[in-house]
């Protein structure tokens, strides 16, 4: 049996382990919120899905109203995978739309908590911003430095939480738990009872990744499946594909559960180079993914985690800063899946193979160049 796991991705483990005793990333009352809210429908303009929401709890803005123009700062965990690629262009092309704002300050941590917790630091030294907008990179060790800022000026967080209600609010499309329940229901539905499944991920301690993770598993011993492992692929392709190529010399896989579709294809390629039929898979809305599930007929869903969220912490901070109230203290946009049906929807041969279909950036300035598009 090889192994998989670096020292630094031990390391890692072990702080997740204590990590999840302090937060719960198995919450069955949210779980069962988010399963109810992805068939629910939305607040706000039809085929708009960046500016929906759901419930009719609004945050009054008024004392953070300011004259213009302004400067927006956003503290990033990364540029370091296709969807944030996708989605800091998605970011990019919506300022465009706003004449209010004089200028995106970008700092991007590279994936690290600690040199995101100095941007943030810097940020807010700086005295430049009228706003500032973070994705955190981590869940708990982001929690303080969020709350640091708070107290010098108004704060959007999105895409991934903190333990902390200071922001202003907290924009994200339905959730983890939402994501787990698409792509756990698929699998459970499509293979018998005592079926094996092995589950994919990425990183430990991410509470998106880690509630995909928990509602995932929560279905598969609702259906009685048995789960072969739970390996962590750092979103590598080579490492993705060899884990699979291990656990079949071990024995047979009736699906794959992937908590994000980055390598979903080299998960495909495994199966395809061993001579062995590619089984149930989940994936996601990358075009890689959707156009080999379109050539090759496979039994496959993708739910996503919509990068049009990118959009919405915009839309937000201009609102914000002109003192106009704002869903709040969570923003809740519609998190859809791609299934067989709706599949030929998505799939764009004129668009790069890492693009993230869910974008909802078509009406963009400088789409679909902006994006590598033809």
């Amino acid at each position: 049996m090889r192994r998989f796991l670096t020292t630094t991705m031990a390391i890692a483990l072990l702080a997740h382990t204590a990590q999840a005793q302090q937060l719960n990333f198995d919450d069955p009352a949210e779980f069962a919120k988010q399963r109810d809210q992805l068939t629910a429908k939305a607040n706000g303009p039809e085929g708009e899905p960046w500016v929906q929401y759901y419930g009719d709890s609004m945050v009054d803005t008024a004392k953070y109203k300011k004259d213009g123009p302004y400067t927006i700062c956003f503290s990033n965990a990364g540029v370091n995978n296709a969807w944030r690629v996708t989605g800091w262009t998605n970011m990019q092309a919506e300022v465009k739309l706003h004449p209010e704002i004089k200028e995106l300050i970008h700092v991007d941590a590279e994936g690290s908590d600690d040199k995101q917790i100095a941007d943030i630091d810097d940020l807010i030294a700086g005295g430049k911003c009228s706003i500032l907008i973070v994705s955190p990179n981590t869940t708990a060790a982001l929690t303080p430095a969020v709350e640091k800022a708070c107290a010098a000026l108004p704060v959007v967080v999105f895409d991934r939480g903190v333990q902390t209600k200071c922001p202003i609010s907290f924009i994200h499309p339905v959730g983890g738990y939402g994501f787990g329940i698409q792509a756990g229901e698929f699998v459970a539905n499509n293979v018998p009872a005592g079926a094996n499944v092995l589950m994919l991920r990425i990183v430990p301690g991410v509470d998106v990744l880690e509630t995909r993770a928990s509602a995932a598993k929560r279905i598969f011993d609702e259906k009685g499946l048995k789960i072969l492992g739970q390996e962590f692929t750092e979103g590598d392709n080579a490492k993705t594909k060899s884990i699979v190529e291990d656990y079949l010399q071990r024995g047979n896989i009736d699906a794959i559960w992937m908590d994000a579709g980055a390598t979903a294809v080299a998960a495909i390629e495994a199966f395809e180079d061993a001579g062995i039929p590619v089984p149930v898979i989940t994936g996601e809305d990358q075009q890689d993914f959707l156009q080999k599930w379109k050539t090759d007929g496979l039994k496959a869903t993708a739910p996503t985690y919509p990068t049009y969220q990118w959009r919405t912490p915009i839309i937000a901070a201009v609102k914000i800063l002109k003192g106009e109230s704002i869903p709040g203290p969570e923003w809740v946009l519609p998190q859809p899946a791609i299934t067989a049906e709706s599949l030929d929807t998505y799939v764009n041969d004129k668009m790069p193979p890492l693009h993230h279909a869910m974008c909802g950036c078509e009406t963009l300035p400088a789409y679909p160049a902006a994006w590598g598009g033809k």
